[in-house]
């Protein structure tokens, strides 16, 4: 029994080690993101584009979508999402992989502007650290805009401007409910969902964005089916 115990306890030692080891060198990457640039000289870098767009030129509706399909509790957590990244765990575990992060939308914003899009555990713990930098230097608005202005939608656009002007010859506050639900999607797997290519992806995709407002009452069961119908340029395109 005596020997079981000490079997487990080195055991413990041993994940504790390797545990702190990778924190250590998360911190590190980290803090050498940091030393290249910091947060409010980031910042400004990319309110300078031109094709930066201001939260208050996107509709509420593509907002709404963002947050029902990426990070629903965004408003009342901090840095991370204990729930979602409990369960992030816990799917990873069941799936031995890594498949979920579990990630909320300052921690996704972090990923854009500070690190690659590689899925590691030390990139992981680098990105968590930074989502609490930014959550202490941004109030969230600025998060979510920032969010929006960084995150990839496939066939080379690079922000939500590019990405409604290329997909629907549109400005973000012009995109219908149809449109703005399916760009919403996108980020997730921009090559998967890309519209221009996978039509049939990013409307799946989409569907399970409206799923999720319905779900977390943004939007009824009735209204899931009229945006639905509304037209997407995308698909007429296609016609």
């Amino acid at each position: 029994m005596k020997l079981i115990k000490r079997i487990l306890i080195i055991i413990l030692l041993i994940i504790i080690f390797i545990v702190a080891g990778f924190v250590y060198k998360g911190h590190e990457l980290y803090k050498q993101a940091l030393e290249k640039i910091s947060i409010s000289d980031k910042v400004a870098e990319i309110k300078s584009d031109e094709n930066y767009t201001k939260l208050e030129d996107m509709s509420e509706f593509y907002k709404d979508a963002v947050i029902a399909v990426e990070d629903r509790r965004f408003y009342e957590h901090g840095a991370i999402d204990p729930i979602a990244l409990a369960r992030a765990v816990y799917s990873n575990i069941k799936a031995k992989e890594l498949r979920e992060g579990g990630s909320t939308i300052t921690q996704q914003l972090a990923k854009n502007i500070y690190f690659t899009q590689e899925k590691s555990a030390l990139r992981k713990i680098s990105e968590i650290f930074m989502a609490y930098d930014l959550e202490k230097k941004l109030n969230k608005d600025t998060i979510l805009e920032l969010y929006l202005n960084t995150s990839y939608f496939g066939d080379g656009y690079y922000c939500v401007a590019e990405a409604s002007r290329g997909y629907y010859k549109k400005e973000p506050k012009d995109m219908n409910r149809n449109e703005a639900s399916m760009l919403a999607g996108i980020p997730n797997a921009p090559s998967a969902y890309c519209p221009t290519k996978h039509l049939d992806l990013a409307k799946k995709r989409q569907n399970q964005v409206l799923d999720k407002m319905v779900r977390y009452e943004f939007i009824t069961a009735e209204e899931k089916e009229e945006i639905l119908n509304e037209s997407n340029a995308v698909e007429d395109n296609k016609d």
